[in-house]
């Protein structure tokens, strides 16, 4: 993973011309506290997965385009690099806010939920703020956004308000104070950063998902692939898996039974998942081992 190089931060000041001097060592050290935002940020985006999805294959990272089949349409990712007249670059921190925690853009409109905001409203304040560093220590790319292939009604975003009061839940997470540190780390990931449910969790015929089958896979994911079960059950999920098996597959995208996991899985290891610490892949483990088991043999 490539990282940004923050500037040194200069020393403490002692003596005379003091008050131009400490000026000077406090936009410094400003630009530090910057640089080490970006670099934080760097280290989310991929967690997040923001690269697939915001990447035309081919294309330049982060400049939009990728087309999303759902049953509804087609959907087609915006441009998040920060150009100021086809992306983020004329964002506030309270727009980028808005949008991960109550999905509405800029202009007070709704997002579609293809923008997986049910999940990253759950982020913490540091971490959005620390993606959007990264982002904006990136390169503008100039390219308008793609206008969306949806039929009415479906494309009216006056709907999704709607839809908000049914199925979404404003965040951010909070952790569960009877749990552990690790499995505390690890529902942040899961249900907040990597979003992991919004691709292994059933949707109804609204688009919503099925809490009470959280992680239990289904055959209408992302561009109608079938998503697995991640529910610990031995027959249909990974309730044969161990942690390690869990870390291994995050890594490396192998499965205990030596198969490569394929499509937006793939992507999702190759583009972000592998870049996770050892600390925080255990604690996706954790996480998912001690949930629920659900019987839900997909596709069949």
């Amino acid at each position: 993973m490539r990282l940004l190089a923050p500037p040194p931060c200069p020393p403490p000041l002692r003596g005379r011309g003091g008050f131009f001097a400490a000026l000077i060592a406090w936009f410094a050290c400003a630009g530090c506290a910057v640089a080490q935002d970006a670099i934080r940020g760097e280290y989310l985006v991929h967690a997040g997965g923001c690269i697939s999805c915001h990447t035309v294959p081919g294309g330049k990272p982060f400049a939009g385009g990728r087309a999303l089949i759902t049953p509804f349409g087609t959907f087609y990712s915006p441009n998040i690099t920060p150009d100021a007249d086809t992306g983020i670059g004329r964002w506030t921190d309270a727009q980028f806010l808005r949008a991960l925690r109550e999905g509405k853009r800029p202009d007070g409109s709704n997002y579609f939920p293809v923008f997986p905001y049910p999940s990253f409203t759950n982020i913490t304040d540091s971490d959005a703020l620390a993606i959007k560093a990264y982002l904006f220590s990136l390169a503008p790319v100039h390219q308008p956004d793609r206008p969306h292939e949806v039929a009415l009604p479906f494309s009216w975003r006056f709907l999704q308000l709607g839809w908000k009061m049914l199925f979404f839940r404003e965040g951010p997470f909070r952790p569960d104070p009877a749990r552990d540190a690790s499995f505390n780390r690890g529902a942040y990931l899961v249900t907040a950063l990597a979003h992991c449910g919004e691709c292994h969790t059933p949707r109804n015929m609204l688009g919503g998902v099925k809490a009470s089958q959280a992680l239990a896979g289904t055959p209408d994911g992302p561009d109608n692939q079938t998503v697995p079960n991640i529910t610990p059950d031995r027959t249909t999920g990974i309730g044969d898996w161990d942690a390690d098996d869990i870390v291994t597959l995050l890594k490396t995208g192998r499965t205990p039974e030596q198969s490569s996991v394929k499509g937006a899985m793939h992507e999702a290891v190759q583009d972000g998942l592998r870049f996770l610490t050892d600390a925080d892949a255990h604690a996706i483990a954790v996480y998912l081992l001690a949930q629920k088991p659900i019987v839900h043999k997909v596709g069949e």
